[in-house]
């Protein structure tokens, strides 16, 4: 089968397509042959989720057809239709834990069940699990028109809480309007906290979902309310150190978290999904949250999905299709 590979350097991160046998599940694992999956930015920043000198089979989601089934699984068989986070998932088949697995709801396309696990349990995990976002809360996202971002938004008006956003493309911050956007800060820079804090009455924010990094840490520090809650999911900016205004975090009973799976358990994987079922995939089978796909690649284009990704011209997820 055909799978795609990331070699990398100190410098480089390049792609492979290679042919690799066909993997035999284990007892409780899952073939599937992969119809659609997710790319995500991590993946291809060196000293992310892959380290200099290593290669890396990629790909982190998917959804797709069970083929094969080992001979402890229970949920499911044969034909069904599964999503989840799968690593290696940039391939035409890809083995799954089913504890990690989740059924595709119907009316939900491969496109769309395979960009939705990773961004959709991410927020999940910061606007549920650790930053308890209420009905009429304020959420701000830094680099809200990201994957994560749109996913964060989505979760937030289902939930009934008010959302403000900031890019550096009016454009891109203009598609999200149709999404519930409340407020749309065209901005970059560390600048927003005065426009965040006459929104919220002088308030601030209930919690702060931080794709951007380093370069507003501080800015979103200041944008909180009392007892805010800050998650760090990303930091694109390449800012990996940020001032911490101890004062305020101690006056004001802040709290900090970061949200990563990368050196998760597999029982912590495991909770997770089945929480995100119970929790979610109600909401994704009502509607109220769809991934907002911005382009889909065939799967031997994904050197240009990644150019795609890599230029910032993008609003959502983009797809590989395999």
């Amino acid at each position: 089968m055909r799978s795609w590979w990331m070699n990398t350097t100190d410098t480089e991160a390049r792609l492979e397509l290679r042919e690799v046998a066909m993997p035999e599940p284990g007892p409780r694992q899952l073939l599937v042959r992969v119809r659609a999956a997710g790319v995500n930015r991590g993946e291809f920043i060196i000293g992310g989720l892959v380290k200099a000198g290593n290669a890396k089979a990629l790909g982190i989601e998917a959804a797709g057809e069970v083929v094969k089934a080992g001979a402890e699984t229970r949920r499911f068989a044969p034909g069904a239709r599964v999503m989840g986070r799968f690593p290696g998932s940039l391939s035409e088949y890809v083995l799954a834990n089913e504890a990690e697995a989740m059924p595709v709801p119907e009316g939900l396309s491969w496109e769309e069940a395979g960009s939705l696990p990773t961004t959709s349990m991410v927020a999940q995990d910061m606007l549920v699990l650790q930053g308890g976002l209420q009905r009429g809360g304020w959420l701000l996202v830094t680099g809200v028109t990201s994957g994560v971002g749109v996913a964060s938004l989505q979760m937030a008006k289902a939930l009934g809480a008010r959302v403000i956003g900031t890019s550096g493309s009016r454009d891109k911050l203009d598609k999200l309007r149709p999404l519930g956007l409340d407020l749309a800060l065209c901005t970059r820079k560390p600048d927003f906290q005065a426009q965040v804090m006459d929104a919220t009455g002088g308030a601030g924010v209930n919690l702060v979902v931080n794709n951007v990094g380093g370069s507003v840490f501080a800015e979103c520090v200041r944008c909180l309310a009392f007892e805010g809650r800050l998650a760090t999911v990303g930091y694109v900016d390449g800012v990996l150190k940020a001032d911490i205004d101890l004062q305020a975090l101690h006056a004001k009973r802040l709290v900090l978290f970061g949200v990563s799976n990368k050196m998760t358990s597999a029982a912590h994987k495991a909770d997770a999904v089945a929480k995100f079922e119970q929790q979610m995939l109600p909401l994704v089978a009502a509607g109220q949250l769809r991934p907002l796909i911005d382009r889909v690649f065939a799967f031997d284009q994904l050197p240009a999905a990644r150019a795609h990704m890599e230029a910032d011209a993008h609003v959502g997820k983009i797809v590989i299709t395999a």
